[in-house]
């Protein structure tokens, strides 16, 4: 086998967690498997795996080495298809996350029509209100709303949405409406602990903040069943803009304190591929980000 060869049957000995399933991954025979990591091992003169009878483990050079093999096999990858999609139609799968109610709100439209003009190309939508990791959960395309952190990702902006506090004409009809940061600590307040986790919440600049100290009544998971909660009448919520946009043009909710809003949040695209990715997800994001920024729901 040349190098190459080499590198890739280590690599899903690796990946496959032992020789016998790398085997049927790559269609080989457990000796051959077998035969081409020792011919590997001897090439670099180094130990890449330990083997026992019951287990393998990476050695420190073993480890540094996978690393390094699937790095440059995913570029080669990325590159042989770069050449060879240059001209073809997109085909083949992508998967793509965000997070929930923005993925149903905002993402699934253009998935829809993506796939409606590209009918050879397959989608797997995660929609999590976690950050999934893009190499571990093997995804190609995220949206992320505010600040990325330093990851190497590739990244474009798409736009930006409001964190707005917002009530019911009911609630405020009997409870009064706050002019100033300082009165929620008289009001009912309803907490998604996936967008406000502490009970400190900041209003205006971030370097001159107003911190209000809340005592949430209620205190929910997903920004779903906030919106139901404040939607009926009970207490006031921080959302995001996009998230409440219809309850607020329908008047079902009212954004408060529109003054001592915080800065807008980047809604940014997100993904791994370099200059030589797939045609089908290069296709994919400038569509993506064409339609998003042409959304209502995203601000310039």
């Amino acid at each position: 086998m040349d190098h190459v060869r080499l590198m890739q049957v280590f690599v899903a000995v690796v990946d496959a967690q032992g020789f016998a399933p790398a085997a049927r991954k790559l269609d080989l025979s457990p000796a051959s498997v077998t035969r081409a990591v020792v011919t590997l091992e001897e090439s670099l003169g180094v130990t890449l795996l330990v083997r026992t009878t019951r287990s393998m483990r990476l050695t420190d050079a073993g480890s540094r080495y996978y690393e390094e093999s699937r790095s440059i096999l995913q570029r080669i990858e990325e590159l042989t298809a770069s050449v060879a999609d240059a001209n073809a139609t997109p085909r083949g799968s992508i998967a793509i996350t965000a997070p929930v109610l923005f993925g149903r709100l905002c993402v699934m439209s253009s998935v829809v029509s993506f796939l409606q003009k590209h009918t050879e190309v397959q989608v797997t939508a995660h929609f999590s209100d976690r950050n999934l990791n893009l190499i571990d959960e093997n995804i190609d395309v995220a949206v992320r709303i505010g600040q990325l952190p330093d990851s190497g990702m590739r990244s474009m902006q798409v736009g930006h949405v409001r964190k707005v506090l917002c009530a019911s004409p009911q609630y405020l009809a009997a409870r009064g409406t706050p002019n100033h940061p300082s009165e929620l600590a008289e009001h009912d307040v309803v907490v998604a602990a996936t967008l406000s986790p502490r009970v400190d919440w900041k209003f205006g600049p971030p370097d001159d903040p107003t911190v209000v100290r809340v005592n949430p009544r209620i205190v929910v998971s997903s920004n779903d069943a906030a919106i139901v909660a404040v939607e009926s009448g009970f207490g006031m919520a921080r959302l995001l803009s996009y998230q409440v946009a219809s309850e607020v043009a329908a008047d079902r909710l009212t954004v408060l304190l529109a003054a001592y809003e915080e800065p807008p949040l980047p809604v940014h695209i997100l993904h791994r591929e370099s200059s030589h990715g797939s045609a089908r997800v290069r296709a994919f994001i400038d569509h993506l980000a064409d339609a998003l920024r042409r959304m209502p729901l995203i601000l310039e």
